[in-house]
């Protein structure tokens, strides 16, 4: 998992993966409907969004930092996407309770329609997080301006007046914090009455990525709080598992007696970023619950069995196969990794459709031999792809190790069309040289430029192409070029890769006076 040189095509299928499923029309979410009834489900459509964007991040971050122009546009039809009514209408059921942790409290809720209002981490939490990521990451503010995250619904045939709820990534951080402030720090609710562990945990990245933009340090004030707080309750339970859920009301602690991983997992990726030496120490043992060893080096894992719940069988996606995958990639367990990804090419069929990668959705927990072959989409549109991005400690660098204004100053891939594969895009300041690899996607039919931006004040330079000299200039100039693929444009140098129907590799070396 240690960024190597050049990503593998199973990586740059997972990215075009991401990048074919925001340029989906609005609604269509083909691919992406998982087993349960609505979007109250762990594999709803807000979480498939967000971890595609936080896979992203990872992957920008660590592997193709010279590239932003890949990323920047996906992120930002994620986040088109995540304001979308069919993403948040769920909380006007949710709201009211009726739950078997908060019907109690049902004759006292009522119909809440904006969804980050009251409760509901598990959805403002993840819109804070990725704007605040776009934020930081690409340095562009634009979800700062006033009413940039708005959640409006109207219909003409059912619904009433418009709901109309105007935020921004600042007032929408605020509203957070503030909520979090007033639970006593030990997290704001998903659902009423019932705070997870985990959905708490997106809100302190969108805090850290808040005082990176702005130079506060909110996320540290809540992280020490949040284990103060959760010191009188535990935040593993007796059996050394991560406490699921504590209820608001009762302050009683719902532990993972069940014994399911998601849980485990899901909790020690995103907790990593800030508690690391507590999720490293407690990771052995507790993966050690989960894995099923297969032939020739496969793993999978061991699914608990859901009890009824209220005489009902519960429907819906937990993807422990691929939380799993994504916390053995932030522990470093290789090992691990290996073996769970061997066992889904195995028996997971994975595929590739317009140029991405992907595992399929397969409802059918087990083949005729009894190997794991249950395929959630959110396990097989994102987590697989997430895991394979990552580094390790790759959540932990995201949130500890900031970008410097030098490295944003670099010159990089600032533009890049939706038919161009970047293999590698990563500058070296010693040498002064931006190393980049691309190919065309072989099945795109458009979009084959990419504009080599950041180059006022860099000086002379000489471009080479798979180890041969074709073009020298300054700046944004080109003096002289034996490649006719390469132009003066607007911003930078403008480079056609419509030719590159295999992987080229590109040195950009900059005079050092």
């Amino acid at each position: 998992m240690n960024a190597p040189d050049t990503l593998t095509d199973r990586q740059v299928g997972h990215l075009r993966h991401f990048a074919n499923l925001s340029r989906q029309l609005p609604n269509d979410w083909s691919l992406m409907q998982g087993r349960g009834t609505g979007q109250d489900d762990f594999g709803g459509y807000r979480f498939q969004l967000a971890y595609m964007a936080y896979a992203m991040a990872l992957a920008h971050r660590h592997r193709l930092p010279a590239a932003p122009g890949v990323f920047k546009p996906v992120f930002e039809r994620l986040i088109e996407k995540m304001l979308l009514p069919e993403v948040w209408m769920y909380w006007a059921r949710v709201s009211q309770g009726g739950s078997v942790f908060n019907m109690h409290l049902s004759d006292k809720l009522k119909e809440e329609w904006d969804p980050v209002g009251r409760d509901n981490i598990m959805y403002s939490a993840y819109v804070q997080s990725m704007a605040l990521l776009y934020n930081y990451l690409f340095d562009d503010e634009r979800y700062a301006a006033p009413g940039a995250l708005t959640f409006s619904y109207w219909s003409f045939f059912w619904g009433g007046k418009e709901r109309r709820f105007e935020h921004d990534q600042n007032s929408l951080n605020d509203t957070v914090y503030w909520q979090m402030v007033e639970s006593g720090y030990l997290g704001v609710a998903c659902e009423p009455n019932c705070v997870f562990q985990i959905c708490n945990q997106p809100a302190i990245l969108g805090f850290r990525m808040h005082d990176l933009v702005n130079g506060n340090a909110v996320a540290a004030e809540v992280t020490q709080a949040y284990l103060q707080a959760w010191a009188q309750f535990g935040q593993l339970g007796a059996n050394g598992h991560y406490n699921m859920m504590l209820a608001q009301d009762t302050r009683a602690v719902r532990d993972n007696a069940g014994m399911a991983p998601w849980v485990d997992a899901w909790c020690g990726t995103l907790m990593n970023m800030w508690n690391r030496d507590f999720v490293h120490d407690h990771y052995p043992a507790q993966i050690r619950d989960w894995l099923v060893n297969g032939p020739d080096g496969a793993l999978s894992v061991r699914s608990s069995e859901r009890p009824l719940i209220m005489g009902q069988k519960v429907v819906n996606d937990d993807s422990d196969f691929g939380w799993a995958a994504t916390w053995a990639s932030e522990m470093g367990d290789q090992a691990t990794l290996d073996g769970l990804m061997c066992h889904a090419d195995r028996y997971m069929a994975p595929a590739w459709r317009d140029g991405g990668v992907y595992f399929p959705r397969n409802d059918t927990p087990h083949d005729a031999d009894g190997n794991r072959t249950l395929m959630e989409p959110m396990c097989g549109n994102v987590l697989m792809g997430y895991a394979s991005l990552n580094v390790p400690d790759g959540l932990w660098k995201l949130y500890n190790e900031p970008i410097s204004p030098d490295e944003r100053r670099q010159p990089a891939l600032v533009e890049v069309g939706a038919g161009v594969d970047v293999l590698k895009a990563r500058f070296d300041p010693e040498r002064n040289q931006l190393h980049f690899t691309v190919r065309r996607c072989a099945s795109s039919t458009s979009g084959f430029n990419i504009m080599i931006g950041r180059l006022v004040g860099s000086g002379r330079w000489t471009l080479s192409m798979d180890g041969r000299t074709v073009a020298q200039g300054t700046g944004a100039h080109v003096a002289d070029t034996s490649l006719m693929a390469l132009r003066a444009g607007q911003g930078g140098l403008l480079l056609d890769c419509s030719g590159a129907t295999a992987a080229t590799v590109f040195l950009l070396a900059f005079q050092v006076d």
